[in-house]
Order: structure tokens, then C-alpha cells, then sequence
């Protein structure tokens, strides 16, 4: 059978083939000497952004006012993930707690790096290419800080932290 990208996107089981395959990519760049192992999945994350927004997108344009909601829908859509969302108006953080990370299933005693790494890469990308396709000249960007806590590491959730910007982007 051949699959299309969207056909792959409605898929069910993709997320905990990724899940499984992050790990074994992990150990397997870390024994070979792979410093810039968090870089490397901010990358990925990057681009299935920029692929997954060539096929679905939950708004046209994402702002302060919407941003909460826009968060909660790509991670319900893509990681099919219930997440919370918090605004720090004060710091300019975006913080989202995910109790059930997709990526973060379960703790690994060898790995010293979260799976969710991906989404430091993936939501920033996710939002910004809405904004960029966008009519709009102004908007919001946003972009990653880093992993509060992490399944993966031990904690009881997943805690992605990012800092957004607000105005004209060329």
C-alpha cells in the first residue's frame, strides 16, 4: 500500500513509533559521539512543523488572544495530547504542562535527554510558518527556552517553556 503524507498525519499509530524511535536514536547518537543532541531534535521538531503545516493548520493567523487555544489544538491534533497552557504577560513565557507527553512516555535510567526536545522545535516552528503564510503583518513569534520537566527524566509531567514576541515581522 502507499500512504500519503496526510494519510500518515490521520495515522494513530505514528506517535508511538516516533516515541520508541527517538530513544534508540539517542543512545545510537550518543555512542557515537554526538554533542548536540537537544539542537538535533529542536531540528526535527522544526522540520515535521514545516511538513505537518503543509497539510493542516488550526488557524490563519495566531496572536496573543488565540495563542492558548492554538497551543492546546496542535498538541491535541498532533501528539493527540491534552495539554495546559499558561501565559507569563510579565516574562513573555508561553508554559505548557503536558501530564501525558507523548514523547516522554516512560523514564530511562541511560538517557539524560527529554523526547519532548522535539516540540522546543516543533510548536515555535509550527506557529511562526502560520504567521509567516499569514495576511497579517503583525503577530506573534515565538520561540524555545527550554524543558522544566520531563516524564523522561523522572517528573510526574512535561513542562515546555517558551518566550513569545509581539509585533511586525517581515
Amino acid at each position: 500500500m502507499n500512504y500519503s503524507r496526510n494519510d500518515l498525519r490521520l495515522s494513530e499509530a505514528t506517535m508511538n513509533q516516533l516515541r520508541n524511535a527517538i530513544y534508540h536514536l539517542a543512545r545510537f547518537l550518543i555512542n557515537n559521539g554526538v554533542t548536540d543532541l537537544k539542537e538535533r531534535l529542536r531540528q526535527m521538531g522544526r522540520n515535521i512543523a514545516k511538513t505537518y503545516s503543509n497539510y493542516w493548520n488550526p488557524v490563519d493567523t495566531v496572536s496573543l488572544t488565540n495563542i492558548r487555544e492554538v497551543i492546546a489544538t496542535i498538541y491535541k491534533e498532533v501528539l493527540k495530547s491534552s495539554v495546559s497552557v499558561e501565559i507569563n504577560d510579565l516574562e513573555q513565557l508561553i508554559i505548557v504542562s503536558d501530564t501525558n507527553c507523548a514523547l516522554c512516555k516512560y523514564h530511562y535510567d541511560d538517557i539524560e535527554i527529554a523526547g519532548c526536545e522535539i516540540l522546543l522545535g516543533l510548536i515555535p516552528e509550527y506557529v511562526n510558518q502560520i504567521n509567516m503564510n499569514s495576511n497579517q503583518k503583525s503577530g506573534l513569534m515565538i520561540e524555545p527556552v527550554n524543558i522544566q520537566k520531563s516524564r523522561a527524566l523522572g517528573n510526574k509531567s512535561c513542562v515546555q517553556v517558551f518566550k513569545y514576541k509581539t509585533g511586525e515581522f517581515a
